[in-house]
């Protein structure tokens, strides 16, 4: 009988286990932490242009199934249906308020509550929507098999892809072509190195490239 044949697979559910618990302890000190910044954010959003506070949209999670990510409105109501579904430089799309809110990465503080509730990870690849992710190939379809987080090796890479974008002459072939394949690799590594230790140094740094932008 070969003893260690299930080793690794017994280190990866301990693994998941130890990051399902360090999630949901630090998200849920992080949203009692956070809460009167929540608060000032949710009426600067509510002053600053019509609409709610928060923004729903679909997102493709570990299995490949899909849940709806939550973040605060940084754009005017509907606007995701009257343009691409990434954003490009100074979208007109995007509010006052929304562009300061962008900048820092403050409009992804509600999904502290989607972590809780088991959808993401704190540090994972970032969820992707359905039309993207329907272009994946064989090997790409692999980041699924993980709960996406806020951040991971490409988004510290890609903190400033809208820039990025505004560079191109077609923003959306750039990022299908170009971007996306690329992130999708930093993801697949992140996913072959990831540890409690690993995901710990990653938040370090990217709350590191958040302070100095």
């Amino acid at each position: 009988m070969n003893i260690g044949a299930g080793m690794p697979t017994t280190i990866t559910a301990i693994t998941d286990k130890m990051k399902r618990v360090f999630d949901i302890i630090s998200c849920s000190l992080a949203v009692i932490l956070l809460l009167p910044l929540e608060m000032v954010i949710a009426i600067c959003i509510v002053c600053g242009s019509k609409g709610g506070v928060f923004y729903k949209q679909v997102r493709v999670g570990k299995g490949n199934k899909d849940f709806k990510l939550l973040k605060f409105r940084t754009m005017r109501p509907n606007a995701d249906k009257q343009g691409l579904l990434i954003t490009v430089g100074a979208d007109n799309r995007i509010t006052k308020i929304g562009h300061f809110l962008r900048k820092y990465k403050l409009d992804e503080l509600p999904q502290f509550l989607n972590i809780i509730k088991g959808d993401m990870s704190v540090v994972g690849p970032r969820p992707e929507v359905r039309r993207y992710v329907d272009l994946y190939n064989e090997r790409q379809l692999r980041v699924l098999s993980v709960r996406p987080g806020l951040t991971d090796y490409a988004s510290i890479e890609y903190i400033s892809e809208s820039e990025l974008l505004a560079k191109s002459d077609n923003p959306e072939k750039t990022y299908i072509e170009e971007v996306m394949p690329a992130k999708l690799e930093l993801n697949l590594k992140y996913i072959e190195k990831q540890s409690i230790g690993e995901d710990i140094r990653l938040i370090f740094k990217t709350l590191g490239k958040i302070a100095g932008k």
